[in-house]
């Protein structure tokens, strides 16, 4: 029996109906236009800037600032494809609904369990860096890490199980803040170049850059280095496709804040770093210190410290939101096709799918096991496992989109006036980028990014050995639908 579309297009003259998706039955559409809008802008910004930025910038120098710009162009070009593909046919099962259509179901099945992986190794990382930065604070450093990050996974998953329209303020809100801080530190950068101001007894300004070997200070290998990190800073751009299923004007949201996208990624990560490095040389940044801190505490700003905490332990706080509500909306969609367990398809009074938001978190509290056994290394063990995850994901959305327009070229389907540019092109360059960025994260020599990549077999094993399990069960759901 064929492995297709979970409901098939009978043959016709002209273009096919879009298929239907089971999955999207039962939400309610309460997500308003500036949720979108917030919730794509707060998906491109992460601890990976406001954290991780400091440890880049010595390794690459100013040439991170390219890293950026390219491995930002790659993502708004995914998620640019993701959002034709919603403007086709909105779904809350998002990619995953569309590899249905498009590759069958095993290419769902793929696409679900590689995201779920990506977001379930994620969410552990986050209750961990909430653990880890708010025992920043004093007050703090007597709770045992695990409990802190327990605390975290709790209030974060009582909202995500209240309703949607919750999930969506608490994301606006933590979006706000993020914005807010990158709006405020770029003020006060622009004025300290404007007013020739020193910094830590540096004088600002171009000069800094030239002055301290150029764009490139070590050479082109340092760039390639980091861009296997730089890609995951973009890790959840896609998560607006997934919230396309419930808010009520789609067609008209969703190109808004996917466009959007692309400046808001030249404005923060490009022009942030640019002028971080115009603030002081590259040198000055560190691996242990947020990048922001570094310039701020070097101006003598009182308790910059304890405010770039706050705002990073925000960022954690909303890539935990996104993850528990994106993992709950595809897995509904995958297990009504029979690919993911019954209880993962139920839904509360409040039309939120509880159960696979209760399976993600269920592997989290994984992560509480990790923080109370090996709190030291409970951040790595997971970290490089979401890596493989948010490139499978990506992957197969431009596979997709590959497939779909190869059916709107011979006529069966019709392709809206929102598209990704230069198709197929732009999927093939894409794709190839991605198996880059895997072959830069084998050749890591002994580091995090070759073992994760070593892992892939077992992976893959887990995958076959699944299918097998579940495939009984999406044939007799097919049949169920066909009759």
């Amino acid at each position: 029996m064929s492995d297709g579309p979970e409901v098939e297009v009978g043959l016709r003259a002209g273009p096919a109906a879009p298929a239907v998706d089971a999955g999207d039955e039962g939400y309610s559409k309460t997500l308003a236009p500036r949720h979108i809008t917030m919730i794509a802008i707060g998906g491109a910004i992460g601890t990976g800037l406001f954290l991780g930025a400091g440890g880049r910038l010595a390794d690459a120098g100013p040439s991170l600032a390219v890293a950026y710009a390219v491995c930002g162009l790659f993502a708004f070009l995914v998620v640019r494809a993701l959002g034709e593909l919603v403007l086709y046919r909105p779904s809350s099962g998002a990619f995953v609904s569309y590899a249905r259509e498009f590759l069958g179901e095993k290419g769902a099945y793929v696409a679900g369990w590689m995201y779920f992986l990506n977001w379930s190794t994620t969410g552990i990382v986050d209750i961990t860096a909430v653990a880890l930065y708010t025992h920043y604070w004093g007050m703090f450093t007597d709770i045992p890490q695990w409990t802190l990050a327990l605390l975290a996974l709790t209030v974060v998953l009582s909202v995500n199980l209240i309703s949607v329209r919750i999930f969506g303020e608490l994301e606006f809100w933590f979006a706000i803040v993020k914005v807010g801080a990158l709006a405020a530190f770029m003020v006060i950068g622009l004025f300290l170049l404007a007013a020739r101001h020193d910094v830590a007894g540096h004088p600002g300004g171009p000069g800094l850059i030239a002055g301290n070997g150029g764009v490139f200070p070590a050479g082109l290998l340092p760039l390639l280095i980091v861009v296997q990190g730089v890609v995951f800073a973009y890790a959840s751009v896609e998560l607006v496709g997934v919230t396309a299923g419930e808010t009520k004007e789609p067609h008209r949201v969703v190109p808004r804040a996917i466009n959007s996208i692309m400046w808001r990624i030249a404005l923060f990560y490009v022009g942030s770093v640019l002028l971080l490095t115009m603030l002081l040389p590259w040198t000055a940044y560190s691996a242990g210190e947020s990048p922001f801190v570094t310039v701020l505490a070097g101006i003598g700003i009182p308790a910059v410290g304890g405010v770039m905490n706050l705002v990073v332990l925000t960022a954690a706080m909303s890539s935990l939101n996104s993850g528990l509500y994106s993992t709950g909306r595809i897995l509904r969609s995958m297990a009504t096709s029979g690919s993911a367990p019954r209880f993962t398809g139920a839904m509360n009074r409040h039309r939120v799918p509880y159960g696979g938001i209760l399976l993600t978190a269920g592997l989290c509290v994984l992560g509480v096991g990790l923080n109370a056994v090996v709190p030291e290394d409970a951040f790595e063990i997971v970290l490089n496992f979401a890596a493989l995850g948010i490139l499978a994901t990506w992957g197969l959305i431009m596979i997709c989109h590959l497939a779909f327009w190869r059916r709107t070229r011979t006529g069966e389907l019709t392709r809206p006036g929102y598209r990704l540019p230069f198709a197929p092109y732009t999927q093939l360059v894409t794709l190839a980028f991605l198996a880059a960025v895997l072959v830069l994260m084998a050749a890591d020599g002994e580091g995090p990014g070759r073992v994760t990549v070593l892992c892939l077999p077992l992976i893959a094993a887990a995958l076959v050995a699944g299918w097998f399990g579940v495939r009984g069960r999406v044939a007799a759901v097919r049949e169920g639908s066909e009759s």
